[in-house]
């Protein structure tokens, strides 16, 4: 049987809590709440962040599946609890008696999930759209992929998450090295690397928000150490590409998704494209990487570059114009207490969504009920690598 990872979330924007099963992951994973809170801790800095990040200060609770500071091999439960729960308690009950008459409808807003939802769910309140369709969904996603990651790393592989762009400030790719670029990134306001693009992005973000406005960018994740042949080109639903970039394009408000070059790579010849091939130190390896780690579909042990690109949060202190869902008359969108940017947070976010298929494909090829048992699979398979 093959090995699976799958995981589930639950929970509304204002609601109680935030829930998660994650189903798959071995035995014997060493984990603490603060593995997960330091994640979930990354994902609410940024300059940009709105008057929700004051509100919440997300820390986890498992309630299943570990022990004494490790994984049992059976299904792991995490919880983040809601502060702003009890500011909706009656406005998000469950309850019918609960209803609470006169309260505003909220209409549908441009750019959200509102009015599709309302029509799809026949609803005539966005409110019930977009509490669950909220990025507040998106701090247990960090969390699922916290887990993937001390997961990851306890078989050498690393997932490093950043910026390279706001708003047309772009950052210089004059430092190469990713482990450099993630350090700096740890310590920038805006989760980037480059201290001149930061000043730039910086001043957008202010710019922006004295607008009532709001900005995207461009995120860059990286994961080193990954081996050989994960994925698949055997059937397009296997291939490991496909599956990252659906991953990161269902982070909320993404709108693309590139893999090395990308889409640079239909602006120039193949020569400039495909990465020749050399054998050194008893091992392949290429000798660039335009790729980005993939190459049918499958990992090919260079590092896995993938981009993902957020469109401005569709939520403005200068609202849009939408319809009255009951008049049909023209209506200024309802603001919902937002952000200006949220790009630096979608950097851990888009981290996760990385980690959480890798370690799915990972599990897939090198299976086990324990991670004693999948670090043996892994390390047969790279003594074989080395072997050719």
């Amino acid at each position: 049987m093959i090995m699976t990872l799958r995981y589930l979330t639950a929970g509304e924007s204002h609601g109680p809590a935030l829930t998660a099963i994650v189903e798959g992951l071995p035995s014997n994973i060493e984990l603490c709440e603060e593995d997960i809170n330091r994640h979930l801790a990354r994902r609410q800095l940024g300059h940009g962040r709105g008057g929700r990040m004051a509100i919440e200060k997300d820390q986890v609770r498992f309630l299943s599946g570990v022990r004494w500071g490790k994984t049992l091999g059976s299904p792991v439960t995490l919880s983040i609890v809601n502060r702003d729960w009890e500011n909706w308690e009656k406005k998000m009950s469950p309850r019918a008696e609960d209803r609470v008459e006169g309260i505003a409808i909220v209409h549908p807003r441009p750019g959200h999930a509102d009015l599709t939802g309302m029509i799809k769910y026949r609803h005539d309140d966005a409110r019930n759209v977009l509490e669950r369709s909220s990025a507040r969904e998106t701090a247990m996603r960090v969390a699922v992929g916290a887990l993937c990651m001390k997961f990851l790393k306890s078989l050498g592989i690393e997932v490093c998450g950043y910026v390279t762009e706001i708003c047309g400030v772009t950052a210089s790719t004059e430092c190469a090295d990713y482990r450099e670029r993630f350090a700096r990134a740890e310590n920038s306001p805006c989760r980037t690397f480059d201290a001149d693009a930061e000043k730039g992005m910086i001043a957008a973000i202010d710019e922006a928000k004295a607008a009532g406005d709001s900005l995207g960018g461009v995120v860059e994740v990286v994961v080193l150490g990954a081996p050989v042949g994960l994925g698949s080109y055997v059937h397009w639903d296997r291939r490991l590409d496909g599956r990252l970039a659906a991953a990161v394009m269902s982070i909320q408000a993404f709108k693309g998704v590139e893999i090395g070059l990308g889409f640079e790579a239909a602006r120039r010849s193949g020569s400039q494209v495909h990465d020749e091939i050399a054998y050194g130190d008893g091992a392949f390896y290429r000798k660039s990487n335009r790729a980005g780690g993939l190459e049918g579909g499958m990992t090919n042990g260079e590092a896995i570059i993938v981009r993902g690109a957020m469109k401005p949060i569709p939520t403005l202190y200068t609202p849009l114009e939408t319809v009255d869902v009951r008049t049909k008359q023209p209506f200024k969108a309802t603001v919902e207490r937002s952000d200006v940017c949220a790009v630096p947070a979608a950097a851990v976010v888009a981290e996760a969504a990385v980690a959480i298929t890798l370690a799915e494909a990972l599990l897939e090829k090198f299976g086990g009920d324990s991670l004693e048992e999948i670090q043996a699979h892994l390390e047969g398979h790279r003594r074989h690598v080395q072997s050719l």
